[in-house]
């Protein structure tokens, strides 16, 4: 397996989304429902039966519709497609109820439509709108991004605007991220080794990272709560942080991992927390305090100060110091190369990881440094 998202459009229940990979068996969604008070993990099994799953996605306002890139045989020639699904009814929601025997009940998805590609070449992924009512979607098919209307309750996507990678060699999309800020106008892509950003009304690129990595670039993630802020991560083994208004240098770089970063994720809540997955086999959770949007910690108040402090009144309105820029744990649970790393949409403090052995492993980021953060 190497496709994780979280449920987006589900913030009570703690849910994540697998995309399996397999060539011998029909492939399936696996819907992971993580009980926080037991300590359980239930999951549900839906088939896909058109093909291995590399890229899957959930729709942000609609609990039962998702996007899957799969990959299709025909004519002995193995093509990327994309399709948007739903889900049976009675599976939308996060429920605690574990099926006594998966294998009697597996149901199938519902396929609501496919982005046909047969014009643009191989799907790499699809975006949401992140703050949408679900219904545009763009995907990144070869050296086009393409942007789609969903219209009848999804059953149909018509293609509203497109624009493509011009130049010499190979251009070829690797990923993705739609901004959640400007009004959701901008997307950025990464293809080889550069990173660009697109304007989607006038789908003009607004901004090119050249050698943004030294290898190709694998993916990358927008701040949540900071405009312009874009992490990015590679086969360079680092994770870099840009500001997109002046992409002459990162503003800060981590080198951490010792083989390829395939991910890289911005904590929705806290955005100083980044989680990043590599074919090290580690995940890394990271404390970027010194460019989040809360950089110095709190005020320090007036209660904080204890009597023999008064004659230093005007040290009171110095910032607590910041807290320094860390790597808050290293996770080695994994055997196999970490594909993929989300956070929780439900629960800010919970992260899952998948590694290619189909292993799936969801922890907690430590309390100490959550108490620190939130008091």
């Amino acid at each position: 397996a190497r496709a994780l998202t979280p449920q987006t459009a589900e913030t009570d229940a703690i849910r994540f989304l697998v995309g399996t990979q397999s060539l011998r068996y029909d492939n399936q969604i696996h819907i992971i429902d993580f009980d926080d008070e037991n300590n359980i993990i239930n999951k549900n099994v839906l088939l896909h039966q058109v093909g291995e799953i590399w890229h899957i996605s959930a729709s942000p306002a609609d609990k039962g519709v998702l996007a899957t890139c799969y990959n299709k045989t025909s004519d002995s020639k193995v093509m990327t497609c994309a399709a948007v699904w739903r889900m049976p009814k009675e599976l939308e929601s996060g429920s605690h109820e574990s099926p006594d025997d998966s294998s009697s009940n597996t149901q199938t998805l519902e396929l609501l439509c496919h982005l046909d590609n047969t014009t643009h070449g191989n799907m790499a992924c699809v975006m949401w709108e992140p703050m949408g009512d679900g219904k545009k979607i763009i995907s990144l098919a070869d050296n086009n991004i393409l942007l789609w209307d969903l219209q009848e309750s999804s059953a149909k996507a018509v293609l509203s605007s497109s624009a493509a990678l011009e130049g010499k060699g190979q251009l070829k999309f690797t990923s993705g991220r739609w901004s959640p800020h400007h009004n959701c106008t901008q997307i950025a892509t990464a293809n080889d080794t550069t990173v660009r950003g697109w304007d989607t009304r006038s789908m003009r690129q607004i901004y090119c990272i050249e050698n943004a990595h030294g290898q190709l670039v694998r993916d990358l993630d927008f701040n949540p709560n900071k405009q312009y802020y874009l992490a990015s991560c590679g086969d360079d083994c680092k994770v870099k942080f840009w500001d997109t208004r002046n992409v002459t240098e990162p503003v800060k770089t981590l080198e951490e991992h010792s083989h390829w970063v395939w991910n890289v994720r911005y904590n929705h809540s806290h955005d100083q927390l980044i989680l990043t997955g590599s074919s090290d086999s580690r995940v890394i959770l990271s404390n970027m305090v010194s460019i989040s949007s809360e950089p110095f910690g709190h005020m320090v108040d007036d209660d904080e100060l204890s009597d023999q402090e008064d004659q230093h009144q005007e040290e009171k309105y110095e910032l607590s110091w910041p807290l320094q820029d860390s790597v808050i744990a290293t996770y080695e649970e994994h055997e196999d190369s970490v594909y993929a790393v989300e956070w929780s949409s439900a629960d800010p403090w919970l992260f899952a990881s998948l590694s290619y052995d189909g292993r799936l492993v969801i922890n907690r980021v430590p309390r100490a440094l959550k108490y620190h953060i939130l008091l």
